[in-house]
C-alpha cells in the first residue's frame, strides 16, 4: 500500500475537521454536566433531622449526637479501667481474658501474657511449661488470668 501524496492530505483534514469540533463543543457547550434524569424521591430530598433520627432507629440504627457520643466513650473507659485495674494492698494487678485457639504455641501464649502485664517474661513462662511437659496440653478456650497469679496458677488455668 502506497501512501500518496492526497491520501496524506485528506487524513490531515479529517484530523483537522474532527479537533475542531470537538474544540468547539468544549468552548461553546454547557458549562455543567446535566442530570441523568433519575433524581432522588421527594421524600429523601424533604426529611427534617428528626424524620431521618425515626427512620434509622426504626430500621435498628443507633443515633447520638456528638456530646452524647463522647460522654458514652468516657463512660465506657471509666468502667473498662475499673475492671482491668484494680488496687490492692497499693500495687496495681492487671487482668484480661486470654483466648487461645487452636495453633497457638505455649511460646503464643507467654508472649500475649506479656503483653497484658501479666507476667514479666514471656520466655521464662514459655521454659517453665517446657520443663513440666506441658507444651502440647494447651487448651483453646478463653481464660481470665490477673498479674497477681502465680505461674502454677496460671498454668493451671490454660493448660490441661
Amino acid at each position: 500500500m502506497t501512501v500518496t501524496s492526497n491520501s496524506l492530505r485528506s487524513f490531515a483534514g479529517g484530523i483537522l475537521i474532527a479537533t475542531s469540533l470537538i474544540g468547539a463543543v468544549y468552548l461553546f457547550g454547557p458549562s455543567e454536566a446535566s442530570s441523568t434524569g433519575k433524581e432522588e424521591p421527594a421524600e429523601v430530598q424533604k426529611l427534617s433531622e428528626d424524620e431521618m433520627v425515626k427512620k434509622l432507629t426504626s430500621k435498628g440504627y443507633v443515633i447520638h449526637t456528638e456530646d452524647q457520643w463522647s460522654k458514652q466513650l468516657k463512660a465506657m473507659n471509666e468502667k473498662q479501667e475499673e475492671a482491668s485495674i484494680k488496687k490492692d494492698d497499693g500495687k496495681v494487678v492487671y487482668k484480661t481474658m486470654l483466648t487461645v485457639s487452636t495453633g497457638m504455641t505455649s511460646i503464643d501464649v507467654g508472649n500475649a501474657l506479656e503483653q497484658a502485664n501479666i507476667i514479666k517474661d514471656g520466655l521464662d513462662f514459655y521454659k517453665e511449661v517446657e520443663k513440666r511437659g506441658l507444651e502440647n496440653e494447651l487448651r483453646p478456650g478463653t481464660f481470665e488470668v490477673e498479674s497477681g497469679m502465680s505461674t502454677d496458677e496460671i498454668i493451671s488455668t490454660i493448660f490441661e
